[in-house]
């Protein structure tokens, strides 16, 4: 494949800096429309956890949070009870997966990191045994990072090529996730090439994430638009998952506002957005406080941090 078209792509970083001022100002949801954006980003939720102090134990109470994400007595006020609610997916370590999978059961899917997250920094070997033993212990979607040094050097072949193989190796069992690292890669241009790359290397229903959620700069608007755009102007069914600081639901909603503005209705559902989430033992997470914002619509008032689950 010629590459050529890659060192074409050019982005106005001035352009891009006051598009993402704008998000969350042009558009406003109002009582049932809040609540249902809420509900709605819950599913899209990619409840993580990726510790080194992880066990099985810890990862059943979260897959058990990821089958009941918001509280049932907000649900009933709401009306809601008997709607079908889970998040989108669990996301673990490799070596947790055979868990997560046991405590989910198939109902919604377990997502595993691989190919040496979060550096990337370890043999192609290694990297795609991670991916066949994860696909194996009952993965279903496999988060790959790429490797940043071929996008300072330019090698956009190299790169299409080592993604290449990771779908390979995903195969018809396993959706493609591609983290780029946004906060590794210091300019959006890095950012718009690095997806355009990731996006041609993947088939359609495959993603293309922001961040492993360990970088010192994380999910930001101004790379989610250019991203967005990427997946726009490719005129693929490609996914989209921002990951790491996303902590309110006010960020959760200028997320799914970018998703409606950029790329449409399409995109606000669980099979092609993604919000990567973890969980906080004293309930101060992203889910904690998407849980308080339905329960103020439904009570009028805010419940304390407590009386949500923990995971």
């Amino acid at each position: 494949m010629y590459f050529g078209w890659v060192d074409r792509i050019r982005v106005n970083t001035n352009a891009v800096q006051e598009r993402a001022k704008t998000l969350g100002t042009r558009r406003s949801f109002k009582v049932e429309a809040q609540v249902a954006a809420y509900i709605n980003i819950a599913r899209c939720v990619d409840l993580t956890t990726l510790k080194g102090e992880d066990t099985e134990d810890r990862v059943r109470r979260l897959c058990a949070k990821a089958l009941h994400p918001i509280d049932r007595t907000t649900l009933e006020k709401l009306e809601l009870l008997t709607l079908p609610l889970t998040v989108g997916a669990v996301c673990v370590y490799p070596a947790m997966v055979w868990a997560a999978a046991g405590a989910l059961r198939g109902i919604i899917p377990v997502a595993s990191v691989a190919t040496g997250f979060p550096a990337g920094q370890t043999p192609i070997t290694t990297k795609k045994l991670e991916i066949e033993m994860a696909i194996d212990h009952g993965a279903k979607e496999i988060d790959v990072v790429i490797s940043r040094a071929r996008v300072f050097g330019q090698n956009w072949q190299g790169l299409y090529e080592e993604l290449s193989l990771f779908r390979e190796v995903c195969g018809d069992r396993a959706r493609m996730k591609t983290i780029l690292g946004v906060g590794d890669l210091k300019t959006l241009e890095n950012v718009a090439k690095a997806a355009a790359v990731a996006i041609a290397a993947s088939r359609d229903g495959d993603f293309i994430k922001t961040s492993t959620g360990f970088e010192e700069t994380n999910a930001t608007l101004e790379a989610g638009l250019v991203m967005a755009r990427a997946i726009r102007e490719s005129g693929r069914r490609i996914g989209f998952k921002p990951a790491g600081g996303i902590k309110t639901a006010k960020d959760g909603m200028l997320w799914y506002s970018l998703m409606l503005e950029e790329l449409g209705e399409d995109w606000c559902r669980p099979d092609l957005f993604r919000i990567g989430a973890s969980s906080a033992s004293d309930g101060r997470d992203f889910l904690g406080d998407l849980n308080r914002q339905l329960y103020h619509l439904a009570f009028k008032r805010y419940s304390s941090y407590h009386h949500h689950s923990i995971g």
